[in-house]
């Protein structure tokens, strides 16, 4: 998104006006994931005052969570758990959004139908499959997690039955000798799109979610009407206690360093930028992406 991506879509939404101008919002403050201190609350806030420790995921057409203060309307916010730090609070968000969307929303899994079956995610030690993993075990589910060797030990201690690396083999055939699944969630995307659907039980309504949606990068290249419907020609081919995991926390005047490591790929959870200042008020703004 820092290079442009999704900035077709993310344009209209900020202010469709400027569509017609030819003018663009870009660059952009990143960020959707916050943890901080209420510093002040508008008139019709009632729910908070300042000194309260919330957090909040932010849309993303109003994202820039990486900056000292963050504006948010009430109903984006909530308080803070009391048992997570600002880092660890600021660390699940929008992955926790994304994973329950995936599983409970669209796929129909919760706590009383996920014992005993299979469910299959791939790219299990990202932000989205960390999460994923440990709900699904805290709901009794039996869990084959695909990740890199050196995350394996993770992903393990998390709870996953059983281990597959990618790295060591034809991922499809390793997959396939294994009992067919009834659930899979794709946090990869790309060739796994081939051939996943083949993993599935075919007789028992089973779901495969793929996270990795061709919607921005399509109407970047089409436009906003051609780019929608190459997206539904594309999707419509298709069926379709959690603690958080911090691979590492930068400094804000590090913000540059997060994102080289971001673009290096093999995330292990979410990486945290932690911004905290004393001065009349302390404050403390914790974001993570």
């Amino acid at each position: 998104m820092g290079r442009g991506y999704g900035a077709t879509a993310l344009n209209m939404k900020r202010d469709p006006l400027k569509l017609k101008t030819g003018e663009t919002e870009f660059p952009i403050t990143l960020g959707r994931d916050v943890s901080g201190v209420v510093m002040e609350c508008g008139l019709g806030v009632s729910y908070f005052k300042p000194g309260d420790e919330v957090w909040a995921a932010i849309p993303p057409w109003k994202q820039g969570t990486l900056s000292e203060f963050v504006v948010a309307s009430g109903n984006e916010v909530s308080f803070k758990p009391k048992c997570l730090s600002h880092t660890e609070a600021a660390a699940l968000p929008y992955v926790g959004l994304t994973a329950w969307s995936a599983l409970n929303q669209v796929g129909g899994l919760n706590q009383s139908n996920c014992s005993g079956k299979r469910i299959l995610i791939l790219g299990a030690s990202g932000g989205v499959g960390t999460f994923a993993v440990q709900l699904m075990k805290a709901w009794d589910a039996h869990v084959t997690a695909v990740c890199s060797h050196d995350a394996s030990t993770l992903v393990k201690k998390l709870g996953a039955d059983d281990v597959i690396d990618y790295k060591s083999g034809n991922l499809e055939e390793q997959l396939k000798a294994l009992p067919l699944f009834d659930f899979i969630l794709d946090n990869v995307g790309g060739s796994t799109e081939k051939w996943a659907l083949d993993l599935l039980k075919k007789w028992s309504g089973a779901t495969y979610v793929t996270l990795v949606t061709p919607f921005l990068i399509n109407m970047d290249k089409l436009g906003v009407a051609d780019g929608m419907l190459q997206t539904g020609v594309t999707v419509g081919s298709k069926t379709l206690k959690i603690q958080p995991v911090i691979d590492e926390v930068f400094s804000f005047s590090e913000v540059p360093k997060a994102f080289l490591k971001l673009e290096g790929g093999h995330a292990r959870g979410k990486t945290v930028v932690n911004e905290t200042r004393n001065s009349i008020a302390e404050y403390t703004c914790i974001f993570a992406f």
